[in-house]
């Protein structure tokens, strides 16, 4: 399926011998998750909270807290040359349902599973959303992932998305007390040190 070979980005979930922080995962580092990562289910912290403004749809996520602002105003999309981890999302209304069109990205940066994982995604990639209000408690998401780079054709993912009554986006204090980048990289110079050590040894 895939359109041509490309090596996955340094970033990795667990990196026993880790040169620097560049060697995880942009998640991991508490940047993005990317735009399939941060709607797809995960573990925890699925919350989204979507207002809608004037001209504006806006997407609150509760991980990592990235928001999207959407335009809903027509306005074109943004110079090629701007590109960023979420991309430049532009929305319209097709009868009651909101579509939204992404393009933009940074390559290599994130994969389209939970929490932003799996094979990367390209530069080229282009996301069409669309979510659907099908009752009072619930909306009908679909996303067709796009990367002429990355995969022979397009394909679509598609899963409800319930409201909880009363449910709030929670703080996500990602780095707040966490020393698990100290920890990895100081543990990974540590057994460096008793490699080397034992080498001597020999």
């Amino acid at each position: 399926m895939l359109a041509e070979a490309k090596s996955r980005p340094a970033g990795q979930f667990n990196v026993e011998l880790a040169e620097s922080w560049t060697d995880f995962t942009y998640y991991i580092r508490c940047i993005t998750r990317g735009v399939p990562g941060s709607i797809f289910p995960v573990i925890y912290g699925n919350g989204q909270q979507i207002v809608q403004a004037p001209g504006f749809v806006t997407i609150l996520q509760e991980m990592v807290h990235e928001a999207r602002v959407i335009p809903v105003d027509g306005r074109p999309h943004a110079n090629p040359n701007l590109r960023t981890y979420m991309g430049d999302p532009r929305g319209h209304w097709e009868g009651t349902t909101l579509v939204v069109e992404t393009t933009n990205f940074l390559g290599m940066r994130t994969g389209i599973t939970g929490n932003g994982g799996g094979m990367p995604t390209s530069d080229a990639m282009k996301l069409t959303e669309r979510f659907t209000r099908v009752g009072p408690d619930e909306m009908q998401y679909e996303i067709t992932i796009d990367d002429p780079k990355t995969w022979v054709r397009p394909f679509k993912v598609g899963f409800p998305l319930t409201q909880e009554p009363g449910y709030q986006n929670f703080e996500y204090a990602c780095h707040e007390g966490n020393n698990a980048m100290f920890n990895s990289l100081s543990a990974a110079r540590a057994k460096e040190k008793a490699a080397a050590e034992a080498a001597k040894k020999q």
